[in-house]
């Protein structure tokens, strides 16, 4: 009888000791080293509303390295190196050729730059040559605003209005004149950038 309770008691402590020995259960909580991903804050829409020029067509992003903030670079400037602003943006779907008008908004819509038949959307500083290039000079201690404008193309025009160093007094009619081809189609503006800049000559 004792050496049948001793047999007894010996596996009760045998149990006992293994139920002690096993792996706790795994945590149903969540790790502290879940990963969570945030989504980027997405991009304000480009928009030209507020731009008479160019209100009526859909706008495109157009980015520059020459401008700092909103400041045209020095070299930029007439008097500074006098080259044209880098320039990058996407390819337009529709388009097949670019125009480029640059316009000092301030003074009788000045053009100090017009380019036309442009394929690249990644123009570096000082692509435009000196015959389409005049670079900003406002008055000494002022400050003007001067615009690009990237004009998307579903075909080449004729001919751009306009001429680089003259008051574009009609720059709706040059502007508004992209939107027929050399075919004499309308339509042919498919969307246009814009880069609002101002350069300031201190002396």
């Amino acid at each position: 009888m004792r050496r049948f309770l001793s047999i007894i008691l010996i596996g009760t402590l045998a149990s006992g000791i293994a139920a002690c020995t096993k792996e706790p259960a795994p945590s149903t909580a969540a790790s502290d080293n879940t990963e969570v991903t945030t989504e980027a804050p997405a991009e304000d829409p480009v928009d030209n509303s507020d731009d008479k020029f160019v209100s009526a067509y859909p706008a495109f992003k157009v980015t520059s390295e020459s401008i700092d903030g909103k400041y045209w670079a020095e070299a930029c400037g007439f008097e500074g190196e006098n080259v044209s602003p880098q320039l990058s943006w996407e390819p337009v779907e529709g388009a097949t050729t670019y125009v480029i008008y640059m316009v000092d908004v301030t003074s009788y819509n000045n053009i100090h730059w017009k380019s036309v038949g442009i394929t690249e959307t990644n123009l570096p500083q000082g692509w435009a040559s000196s015959e389409d290039y005049f670079g900003p000079r406002p008055p000494s201690g002022s400050t003007y605003q001067y615009n690009v404008y990237v004009f998307a193309l579903k075909a080449p025009v004729e001919k751009a209005k306009g001429s680089v160093r003259s008051q574009a007094l009609k720059l709706q009619e040059f502007m508004d004149g992209l939107d027929t081809d050399a075919e004499g189609n309308t339509g042919n503006i498919v969307a246009v950038g814009r880069i609002v800049g101002y350069y300031t000559k201190k002396s």
